[in-house]
């Protein structure tokens, strides 16, 4: 199964051992769009009006492109600090974005932890997500 990996950029670090299991399952997994570039990493704070919206109309358009050619999205949930509190089960707003996209395309949705306690709980639970409660394993290897 093609499995794109999604999450916050904090969560980068962790891609690389979850890639390794996947494959080790015999699935391809498929890296976030800016996860191998570091110019898509841009400093948006730098940039003029129409720079900033390009930018994010490039980034929107090949998100959608890359679900596309995926079986299902996998996302990397793990637990974000803000300042002194942490928050469990992380799925912030790009990473929502591209669970939308998704869903839209009718693609599985795969989240390795629990759901986040958050304003967009019910939507997330709308898209009828597959929870991993941490184990890959529950990921299926066929790609239907």
């Amino acid at each position: 199964m093609v499995i794109g990996l999604i999450c916050s950029t904090s969560a980068y670090s962790k891609i690389p051992e979850i890639a390794s299991q996947l494959r080790l399952q015999g699935h391809e997994p498929v890296m976030p769009n800016c996860f191998d570039d570091p110019v898509w990493n841009a400093d948006t704070d730098s940039m003029n009006t129409e720079e900033y919206l390009a930018f994010f109309k490039k980034m929107y358009h090949m998100s959608r492109d890359r679900t596309a050619q995926l079986d299902a999205v996998l996302v990397l949930n793990y637990p974000k600090s803000k300042g002194p509190q942490v928050q469990m089960n992380y799925i912030g707003a790009s990473t929502f974005l591209e669970m939308y996209e998704a869903f839209m395309q009718d693609k599985r949705i795969y989240i390795l932890f629990g759901l986040p306690d958050s304003l967009l709980l019910d939507e997330i639970r709308g898209f009828n997500p597959i929870l991993l409660n941490g184990n890959l394993s529950k990921i299926p290897s066929e790609s239907n």
